[in-house]
């Protein structure tokens, strides 16, 4: 990629200049006095940044995955109930990892582009009595979101631990952990956290660590196991030296300034921003005629877009999308894989990478024949900001 293409994906995203800068500095050891105090702070941070005051962060090296992984293996053992809400391709991801652990999943999937009617989901709580109620919360492989505080609210109601996959909504979506009451939300650094890959971040409630300290089995992931981390993010929140396995020390210096920067403009005004930047991309997609994967707007994800190709169009205008200086993402979801791509614009994004990218669109389509009003998605894009 070149150093001049807007990268456009759904994570990662493009990086603030300061986040970098912070990532590059001299590597200091894991115990030294000045980096336990700057981990204990973006931890204290993390716990802002999700509405978590009483909750506990856990910072991990590894991927969305990763943080999937110890979510799934800390609160289910052999047996468990979990009723899983999928709306795409990560929803099912989370059904295979709680499977893994020896859970039994009642998956409750979404037709493509749609959500999971609440009614069904309270029916199927009050038949299952899960432990768990799962959810993601705006699946990357369809843009698609759902209302994670009704979700909450009916796993309260029946007793569940409630657990969100935030990876595509953490940092630039609306998710009050707490007052929702969500027992278990993480993310991925690489997404509207704004940091380079390779961190897991996850708070969990003391609902959850509750739960976790009277299971019966240990757990069967090593690595991802809260008795071996739990000391180790409680001694940093006390500005302590502890030690497990090394953490990721320059991401946590980047994951510092990030989280930094998020709290500086503010939870609302942040959601607010990214708000407004997906209603302007997602105005002047619908102004060249481009259908989306969610088939209404309340179940639209704000951090990211997810466009079918028009008719007689297919994957290759995404190379000529990139020729044009911009890069998004194809298909992921099986089912509609070749019939669409996505687009992310979360994190530092700009109304100027907005109409940027909706130029490259227009100019890739226009070269591959589809008929439209040329800059009428710009327009309409800039009409909306």
């Amino acid at each position: 990629m070149s150093e001049r293409d807007l990268l456009m994906i759904p994570g990662p995203i493009n990086f603030d200049p300061g986040v970098l800068r912070a990532m590059s500095a001299p590597t200091a050891g894991h115990t030294a006095p000045e980096f336990v105090a700057l981990f204990g702070e973006t931890l204290d941070w993390m716990k802002q940044v999700f509405l978590a005051p009483s909750g506990t962060p856990f910072v991990i090296a590894g991927s969305g995955t990763l943080a999937m992984d110890i979510a799934a293996s800390n609160l289910v053992q052999a047996s468990d109930r979990v009723v899983q809400i999928s709306t795409g391709y990560f929803g099912d991801r989370m059904v295979n990892i709680f499977e893994r652990y020896g859970a039994k999943v009642t998956t409750l999937r979404a037709d493509v582009g749609d959500v999971v009617a609440l009614d069904l989901v309270d029916a199927e709580l009050a038949r299952v009595k899960p432990k768990v109620l799962a959810m993601t919360h705006v699946d990357t492989s369809t843009g698609v979101c759902v209302d994670v505080h009704a979700f909450a609210e009916l796993g309260r109601k029946h007793n569940a631990l409630v657990v969100v996959d935030g990876v595509c909504s953490v940092g630039g979506m609306e998710l009050q952990q707490e007052a929702w009451g969500v027992d278990v939300a993480f993310t991925a650094s690489q997404k509207a956290i704004g940091v380079p890959p390779g961190l897991a971040l996850l708070v969990a409630s003391p609902r959850a660590l509750e739960s976790f300290k009277k299971r019966e089995s240990p757990v069967a992931s090593y690595y991802s196991d809260w008795a071996n981390w739990l000391p180790i993010m409680e001694a940093y929140l006390a500005r302590k030296v502890a030690y497990f396995g090394t953490p990721a020390v320059n991401l946590v210096y980047a994951l510092h300034e990030s989280l930094r920067q998020i709290l500086a403009e503010g939870m609302d005004k942040r959601v607010a921003r990214h708000k407004k930047m997906s209603d302007a991309f997602k105005a002047g997609v619908n102004a060249i005629g481009l259908k989306q994967v969610a088939v209404r707007p309340d179940v639209a994800a704000t951090t990211m877009t997810a466009p079918y190709f028009p008719d007689g169009i297919d994957a290759k205008v995404i190379g000529k999308i990139r020729e044009r200086g911009v890069v998004v993402a194809g298909g992921l979801h099986s089912a509609i894989r070749e019939r669409y791509f996505r687009v992310g614009h979360m994190g530092v994004i700009s109304p100027a990478d907005i109409s940027a990218t909706l130029s490259a669109i227009e100019g890739a389509l226009l070269a591959s024949g589809y008929k439209f009003d040329v800059g009428a998605g710009v327009a309409a894009s800039e009409k909306a900001m």
